[in-house]
């Protein structure tokens, strides 16, 4: 009923750039906020940055300054622009967005992920 799509990972030397989006599809009545996650191998899944509906934004430490979220609530589409990419920022990329369907319910829905890899 709610599909999440991410677009824009892939391989960058350290220092560069990269901009992931997710598209939010479905039947979708309301957002209420979106999210990046990422996993590396072996480690647990953990918060990069946040944005609410009233665009109220938050960000991991290791993010801050470097990461930027934005959202098009139009479009229910989340942006992530990550400057000075470290090798430690490889992981997979997961989108999130906590949304009212159109049924009424209130539900947490993931993307399937996108990869960034960040080379030395």
């Amino acid at each position: 009923q709610v599909q999440l799509v991410e677009s824009g990972g892939g391989l960058v030397q350290a220092g560069g750039s990269l901009r992931l989006s997710c598209a939010a599809s479905g039947r979708i009545f309301g957002m209420e906020s979106m999210a990046w996650y990422r996993q590396a191998p072996g480690k647990q899944r953990e918060l990069v940055a946040a944005i609410s509906s009233g665009d109220r934004t938050n960000y991991a430490d290791s993010a801050k300054g470097r990461f930027t979220i934005s959202r098009d609530s139009a479009k229910n589409t989340v942006h992530l622009l990550m400057n000075n990419l470290q090798p430690e920022d490889t992981a997979g990329y997961y989108c999130y967005a906590y949304l009212y369907t159109t049924g009424g319910q209130r539900n947490n829905y993931w993307g399937q992920g996108t990869q960034v890899t960040v080379s030395s």
